[in-house]
């Protein structure tokens, strides 16, 4: 931990040395909340968001705030080791476009409907999800936009890494945003004087266990996008370069609400753009698409309710990227650096590595919540 601050109903812990104006205010706002548990938890990687910083934890003991897990429900990542301790440029180049071809990018779709065997199983009644099931046939296995991404890697245990990061697309949009607005009618009727983004059910109520049960099939809907995908990646690898073979597959959401223990209370953790990080556990922590990632298995820090980063985070805003950043040297930067980037035009600075803030300061930042256990540098990335 870097920093506490104490001005508030409960104390914000934070792993970074200064945090932007708006996101500092959100985090106030949770601290002050009357169901908020022990303290709040503020990644490295934090920046404003929706009610939420994202890079933020809260937990509670009866209540769940669909804000605190956002719209994008079970956004995450997923890495896959290959055999292969090169790949050819040629064949890379070859790998990248089938994947263009065989994975709906940005608002793109599927033009036929998925096996249904890649949709998680409706077992209990689920209003929304019901209605958006068979939409969802057509999404799952495609990347979406933003940071979402595919990306080629070359690990420092020597192999060709795999990594995607996606969400639960259209379904959990609508869910995240249903449960939201029932929400907001939920706690103004009981009175409950808190800032509207930051509305919540109680636990006991209909809305609760509705919200709850719907939230995590589309944390599950969100990881078969994700297997979906990288059985895509598989396909057009194994297409290329016959030899290859692929284990150590991890898996790790970072927008979700979970049932765990700390501090010997039974809680619902809320983790907003946050990656568990257990003891021992793996986790995935991507910097931009000019930058390392990494692999690092959680310390199981009890401070920051056993949480680390999910990437490097950005440095400035969206329409601050495009505005500000120069096209020519981006693109330069990934070339220099020999990348097969997605940095096409003034609209893809958004995306670019000088909006992101500098993964190696950030990972210095949480050395207390995880150990780095493979750096990966990027090859070639497809971006949303």
């Amino acid at each position: 931990m870097i920093q506490k601050i104490e001005t508030e109903r409960i104390p914000i812990k934070l792993w970074l040395d200064e945090l932007e104006e708006g996101a500092l205010q959100q985090a106030k706002d949770l601290a002050n909340l009357e169901i908020a548990f022990r303290h709040i938890a503020i990644m490295p990687d934090s920046h404003q968001g929706y009610g939420m910083p994202i890079g933020g934890i809260l937990a509670t003991k009866d209540a769940i705030i669909p804000n605190a897990v956002g719209v994008d429900i079970g956004c995450g990542m997923c890495s896959l080791r290959t055999n292969l301790t090169e790949v050819d440029l040629d064949d890379l180049k070859k790998i990248m476009s089938r994947i263009r071809e065989t994975v709906p990018v940005g608002f793109n779709h599927h033009k036929e409907k998925q096996d249904d065997t890649w949709m998680p199983e409706l077992k209990e009644d689920l209003p929304i999800v019901s209605k958006e099931y068979e939409r969802g046939r057509y999404q799952v296995g495609t990347l979406g936009g933003g940071n979402h991404f595919i990306e080629i890697q070359k690990g420092s245990d020597g192999y060709i890494w795999i990594m995607v990061h996606s969400g639960s697309r259209n379904i959990g949009y609508t869910v995240a945003n249903h449960y939201h607005k029932e929400a907001v009618k939920e706690t103004k009727k009981r009175g409950d004087d808190v800032p509207k983004d930051l509305s919540y059910f109680l636990r006991g109520t209909v809305e609760y266990d509705n919200y709850f049960k719907e939230m995590n099939y589309c944390i599950e809907f969100a990881l078969q996008n994700r297997k979906l995908m990288m059985e895509r990646v598989k396909d057009a690898f194994a297409e290329f370069v016959p030899s290859v073979e692929f284990s150590n597959f991890i898996n790790k959401p970072h927008n979700f609400a979970a049932w765990e223990t700390h501090f010997g209370e039974k809680l619902m953790v809320h983790r907003k753009g946050a990656t568990r990080a257990e003891k021992g556990e793996w986790g995935m922590i991507p910097g931009s698409q000019g930058t390392s990632s990494y692999l690092v298995k959680g310390k199981g820090n009890p401070l920051s309710f056993n949480s680390c980063s999910h990437g490097a985070g950005r440095v400035m805003s969206r329409a601050e990227a495009r505005r500000s950043l120069d096209l020519k040297k981006e693109v330069a930067q990934l070339k220099d650096m020999g990348v097969l980037h997605a940095l096409r035009h003034k609209k893809d600075l958004d995306e670019a590595p000088s909006s992101y803030k500098d993964i190696k300061e950030v990972m210095a930042l949480q050395e207390d919540l995880v150990k780095v256990k493979v750096e990966l540098t990027p090859l070639a990335v497809v971006k949303g």
